[in-house]
Parts: structure tokens; sequence; C-alpha cells
């Protein structure tokens, strides 16, 4: 499956379509977006921007997704019916049919936290040309069991919309790519770039293999619309040379999850 992941720094539906049209025109399946594409990030209160999973701006997106018969995964405040706002993101496929909502369930700083409500379900997938496609959003990543849980439930992609602040740069320099070794899955990364606000985005958009390599890596200082593909024939030829998951033995770490430190 060839996917496309944009880096940006203008968010907005006119940037999502501009960026489906040339993913479409280059073969893409999926076109992945940066953290809160649809809105921008650093804005001075979410709430006002928030809509529900199926409001204006969602359906701009599908309305993009439909017309050039591409998959797009973009971000957006969410409103839930609680009333609560979520750092959510979605998965529109080709036809534009809602596949997959997914509320950030790690949080980041201050910022989010006083904005955002942290989701509950970790596990959420879709399935794509016959691979298991899962969604986590940017800290999310960071948290080796967010994506071992991931893993340990089939997903074959993970794809990760981010909003990678520097001086962090080694998460996607590093973290990304262990994470795809360690799991045994596709790591598809996006992430914002340049100034915005208080913010400055460090761009290395990439897609992490899980024989270590980096068949695609943006540069940190400049908008680009990379392509590369997930081969469901890799990932089972790489699966077998590092049985991670089957050779776990939880059995001798079953407080993994435990919340104090004690040894």
């Amino acid at each position: 499956m060839r996917i496309a992941l944009h880096q940006s720094g203008v968010p907005g539906p006119e940037t999502l379509d501009d960026a489906a049209r040339r993913a479409a025109a280059r073969g893409a399946r999926l076109l992945l977006t940066p953290e809160l594409s649809l809105t921008g990030y650093a804005l001075a209160d979410p709430a006002e921007a928030a809509q529900p999973a199926d409001g204006p701006g969602p359906a701009a997106v599908a309305a993009i997704a439909r017309r050039h018969g591409v998959a797009v995964v973009h971000g957006y405040p969410e409103r839930g019916e609680d009333g609560a706002v979520h750092n959510s993101v979605q998965l529109i496929g080709p036809e534009g049919d809602l596949r997959a909502n997914y509320r950030k369930t790690h949080l980041y700083g201050p910022y989010e936290r006083a904005h955002y409500t942290a989701g509950s379900n970790l596990c959420v997938q879709t399935e794509l040309d016959g691979l298991t496609l899962g969604l986590l959003v940017c800290y999310d990543v960071e948290f080796p069991e967010a994506v071992r849980a991931h893993a340990l439930a089939g997903t074959d992609v993970l794809l990760v919309p981010t909003a990678l602040m520097r001086p962090y740069d080694t998460v996607a320099t590093t973290l990304v790519r262990a994470r795809a070794v360690e799991s045994q899955l596709y790591v598809a990364y996006a992430n914002r770039v340049g100034r915005e606000g208080e913010f400055d985005f460090a761009g290395l958009t990439c897609l992490a293999a899980p024989d270590g390599t980096v068949p695609a890596r943006a540069d940190g200082s400049s908008s680009a619309l990379l392509l590369a593909d997930a081969d469901p024939a890799a990932l089972r030829a790489s699966r077998e040379r590092n049985p991670y998951l089957a050779d776990r033995r939880p059995e001798l770490y079953p407080a993994w999850s435990r919340t104090d430190r004690t040894p």
C-alpha cells in the first residue's frame, strides 16, 4: 500500500485538498497529515474550534477523500457527546466514509492538558487494502506499551499524526524507528514544520519499517509530500526474522503497567 506523508505548517481544508490531489496523482492509497491538520495546533481556545465527528470540518475532508479517491487521515479538535473536547484523528476512506475516529490518550504538556480531555480507547483500528491500520497521535507513540498493544491487536501499519516540537528531534530520528522494530509493524509519522504561535515544530516526517530501515524521511525545515510503500510481504518476512511477539515471556513481567516505581 502506497502511503503519502504530508509535512506542512499550513492547516485547513485547502491544504488537505491540495495534498490529497498530489498524493492521488502519484498513486497513493492513503494520505497521512499532521496532528490537528484541519485547524492548526496553536489554537487560543480549542473548544471554540471543536466540532463533532460528523461536523462540517470532517465532512469537508470526506468530500476531499471522495473527490480524489484516496483515504485521508486528518486531525481535529472533537467535541464529544458529553461536551468534552478531544485531540482527535479520523481515517476517512477513499469513498468518503468514516472508517475510524481516535481520541489522543496521552496528552502532552500543560497546553494540551488545559484544553483537552484524554481518550480512553487505545487500539482503534480499521482495514485498507488487506492491511490492518491503527491510529495514535504524537506523544502516544513515545510510550512503548501503546505501540505494543497495537502490535498484539494485529496492527500492521501504525498511523501517527504528530506535532513534535524542538528540541525533541530524537523522537522522530530514533524512537519512531525503534518502535517499528521492537513491535514489528510499520510506523508512519507525519509532523508539522515551522513555527506556530509559541511552538517550533521539528518536521522530520518519516515512514519506519519493521526491518529497521526508513524508506522515507523529510528534512526539518520545509513542507514535503513523501511517498513510501507498506509492503505486506516485507512485513511478513521481517516478523519471521524477528519473532519478538512470539518470543515474549509476559509471565516474567506481569507488573509492566504498574503505576508505582518499586522494583
